[in-house]
């Protein structure tokens, strides 16, 4: 029973926030938590609920791993809060298969300089936009690929999903000029939904040494094939000649993935975890193409974590700090560099850390 314990923690902790919500203007999703929630000691039909909760706020600007330090110094810095409160069902077929639905609820707020007033008309221009709803919804498939009744020490899980288009990804607010407000779509990096159906893809592993010590990896991939949503880049004004020369004009779909692996130490119904988290939104897409506007990066984070385990409900936390950002060049800095002899490179803010909390209900 006690080894049991530890597998079903080491499964929380390997589970922990398995869906992806980037650091800041790198408009990495949240897209589920379902993936390794899995008690060896309760093997027949059932069913299980997973909430978790993310928080983060980004504002240190960066282009490619360089820090844009002047942007804070001149207050010019664009600031992003974000919440989700994610909540999964999970129904067990038997030990093996399980099949989760996630619902993402979204809750983001915007300030910025540029998007209003300007960045040189001071504090009195720097203005909020804001979008809340339900996020893109996830349905997917699990399935231990070693058998959890002979295989006590480590296991790996596979799984195969559809994220579909349920969040708004052309949410408006307005936007305050000089003498008026106009309404517009808000910035990408603040919507709830991307416009895409995609396909999900996740292995997870564990494997203990013994009672105390053991590792964890987790990898994620959402392909999405659909190029561009439609949805203007304009904030409600006027397309820039560089968007329409380029190609950003309105916003495309991106790929993502998320990475992670580490260890844990268990200590009767405490599970303590410290590894390595990374976050990605690549300037090219496995399926269709790289145009419309999108900020690519990646964030690579330390990550420790606790998780705690009662008879039939457990929690845990973690707090992803990121030790290096890097907002890479997009598709459209690429296609500027060449055409204008230039190095063209945008970018991104990220945060410092995200806050992640949850629990785990067996019903």
């Amino acid at each position: 029973m006690f080894m049991k314990k530890i597998l079903f923690l080491t499964a929380i902790l390997a589970a922990a926030n398995v869906y992806v919500n980037g650091q800041g203007c790198v408009a990495i999703r949240s897209t589920g938590a379902v993936c390794t929630k899995h008690d060896p000691a309760m093997d027949a039909k059932g069913w299980q609920v997973n909430t978790s909760y993310r928080y983060f706020k980004s504002f240190r600007h960066f282009v490619g791993k360089e820090e844009q330090h002047e942007r804070i110094e001149n207050n010019t810095q664009v600031i992003n809060w974000q919440h989700t409160l994610n909540v999964t069902v999970q129904r067990h077929f038997n030990n093996r298969w399980s099949l989760g639905l996630d619902l993402p609820l979204i809750s983001n707020r915007r300030s910025s300089l540029y998007e209003h007033g300007g960045n040189n008309a001071g504090q009195s221009a720097r203005h909020n936009t804001n979008a809340s709803g339900i996020g893109d919804i996830r349905i997917t498939a699990y399935r231990w690929l070693l058998d959890p009744g002979k295989s006590m020490n480590g296991n790996i899980q596979a799984g195969l999903g559809i994220k579909l288009p349920t969040g708004d990804y052309k949410h408006e607010d307005e936007f305050v000029k000089a003498d008026s407000k106009v309404r517009g779509p808000v910035d990408q990096s603040i919507q709830p939904g991307d416009g895409g159906t995609g396909i999900t893809a996740e292995l997870s592993a564990y494997y203990n040494f013994n009672r105390t010590v053991g590792v964890y990896g987790n990898f994620y991939y959402l392909a999405n094939p659909r190029e561009e949503n439609g949805v203007s880049t304009a904030r409600g004004g006027t397309l820039s000649q560089t968007a329409i020369l380029y190609k950003t004009t309105t916003m495309s779909v991106p790929d993502q993935y998320m990475a992670r692996v580490g260890f844990n130490f268990s200590f009767d119904k405490f599970l303590f975890s410290a590894g390595g988290r990374l976050e990605c939104i690549p300037s090219s897409d496995l399926i269709g193409g790289d145009e419309g506007f999108r900020r690519p990066g990646y964030v690579l984070s330390v990550e420790p974590g606790v998780a705690y385990s009662f008879k039939k409900f457990s929690a845990f936390a973690t707090v992803p700090v990121a030790v290096e950002r890097n907002r890479t060049k997009s598709n459209a800095d690429k296609l500027r560099s060449a055409a204008e002899g230039i190095d063209a490179h945008g970018d991104a803010a990220f945060a410092d850390y995200a806050i992640n909390i949850g629990a785990s209900f067996r019903l």
